[in-house]
């Protein structure tokens, strides 16, 4: 192990500063970190590790001086600590380049990207893995439930993490995911998001193909067939790629498919074929088509680093998801409330299909709230109309915190696409905030229905306020 140091963390108790910081800590070295909120659920883990938390920026944090500074990429000029960092020339770092060095050097890399499903995929390869013997390390951008963390600093040569393709710091704006020297490389998807650091789609594209770019030639890159996105920058590169490419998904041309995809009480069901030749039968708890494409790309990837095919099997079944996916997080008086982070208008559809096919009995409620700053944003205005009609009802909060948007352009019309939604036959309304939500909708909802609650931040602790009111109207009788 290297020398134990000293790190101190500007923004740490953001998901992913605080998961460095526990890695560090687990290696040996002595974390120290900083931020303006200090809240739940972050501050409670580092509490728990025992890592000291100031609350407020200080120059004086920096005294005396620690043998690295890691600066979140929330953080930006003008921030006291930032400044004093600068004006003492301290080493800094971004947390990408810390994991990079500290982690993943030297080490076998498994990268998990593209639009949709990263977080989801990282955490099914990290069980696959660990069912299959190898013990990974890892970091991604949830909460695995077979794990119970969002990170695992283990004695193996093997590393998997959540490949983001936003940017690194203010002194680094390129993608997290350039930083993390990838082996094996997954690539889902690629659509158009984050418009407040991509001018189009084409920008998008060129990130993922720089990243595509680094994959190690004993590696390979796992490239989802099913986004013509991807065929498009894989095309680019010509026939020298071809010997370490894997293609997935269920198009007929893919290298690997899943074809046969049933559902049967719990269980999702599917059947792999490797050029054109069955290679295997898979179940998992997982729902939805998209969910088949994140096990094919693992079992891919997981076949490539020598897991046996019935550990893959095993792992699959057996994997217990990720908190704020499709996350059921309670039922009352036969209601069904479920947690889930989809906010880009692909992610809504595929949830609320995966939902209608998992729960083809009830009648699908769909909660949304515009919070990402692209989804705050008028350029994805009409998806979100053909994605939220999905569901049988529909309701949409306030754009949160718009007057952060100014400089982007147009903001989403929630009237005005709570007007289409109508107009295609589903009913829809939009509130002010969780609480109007909950007043609005608790007295129409009925036993036999399912609410999804969609949305990539807090939304007012709206999943809880929503099981109460439900508790209520059942203790005063309205609710049989």
């Amino acid at each position: 192990m290297s020398t134990a140091k000293h790190y101190h963390l500007i923004g740490i108790c953001g998901t992913a500063m605080a998961s460095l910081a526990g890695m560090l800590q687990a290696r040996g070295h002595r974390v120290t970190g900083s931020d303006q909120n200090v809240y739940p659920p972050m501050s409670d883990m580092l509490a728990a590790l025992g890592i000291p938390v100031t609350q407020g920026y200080d120059a004086a944090h920096l005294e005396p001086a620690p043998d690295c500074v890691v600066i979140g990429n929330a953080l930006s000029r003008g921030n006291v600590e930032v400044e004093a960092v600068l004006n003492r020339k301290l080493l800094y770092r971004s947390q990408a380049e810390v994991v990079k060095e500290e982690f993943i050097r030297g080490r076998h890399s498994l990268v998990v990207a593209g639009t949709h499903g990263k977080t989801t995929t990282a955490s099914l390869a990290t069980w696959v893995l660990e069912v299959g013997g190898l013990n990974p390390s890892f970091l991604v951008g949830g909460v695995v439930q077979n794990f119970g963390a969002s990170f695992r600093v283990a004695d193996s040569p093997y590393f998997i993490i959540e490949g983001d393709e936003y940017d690194t710091a203010f002194f680094d704006k390129g993608p997290k995911f350039m930083h993390y020297l990838p082996e094996l490389a997954i690539v889902n998807n690629i659509e158009f998001d984050h418009a407040d650091i991509y001018k189009d789609i084409d920008a998008v594209k060129l990130a993922f193909k720089r990243l595509m770019n680094l994959v190690s030639g004993n590696g390979r890159l796992i490239a989802g067939w099913d986004s013509p996105a991807v065929r498009e920058v894989v095309a680019e590169f010509g026939a020298k790629l071809y010997t370490q490419l894997e293609t997935f998904g269920t198009s007929a041309d893919a290298k690997w498919q899943a074809r046969d995809i049933t559902f049967a009480g719990e269980l999702m069901r599917f059947r792999i074929f490797h050029e054109g030749l069955l290679w295997g039968e898979f179940e998992t708890t997982l729902a939805g088509e998209f969910n088949v494409r994140n096990c094919l790309s693992v079992i891919i990837a997981a076949d490539a680093w020598g897991v046996e095919q019935a550990a893959i099997k095993e792992a699959l079944k057996t994997f217990k998801s990720v908190q704020r996916r499709m996350q059921v997080r309670g039922e009352v008086g036969g209601v069904l409330v479920i947690d889930d982070f989809a906010h880009h208008p692909t992610a809504v559809r595929e949830t609320l299909q995966a939902l209608r096919a998992k729960y083809r009995d009830r009648r699908l409620v769909a909660i949304f709230e515009p919070r990402s700053t692209s989804s705050r944003l008028a350029v994805f205005q009409k998806d979100y109309v053909a994605a939220l009609t999905q569901a049988d009802l529909v309701v949409v909060a306030s754009v949160f915190n718009p007057a952060t948007l100014t400089q982007y352009g147009a903001l989403l019309d929630t009237d005005e696409l709570v007007r289409e939604i109508n107009a295609q036959g589903r009913p829809a309304h939009t509130y002010d905030g969780a609480d109007e939500i909950v007043r609005q909708l608790a007295p129409e909802l009925h036993a036999g229905d399912a609410v999804v609650i969609m949305s990539n931040g807090g939304f007012g602790g709206i999943h809880e306020k929503l099981l109460a009111a439900l508790g209520k109207e059942k203790a005063e009788g309205r609710r049989q």
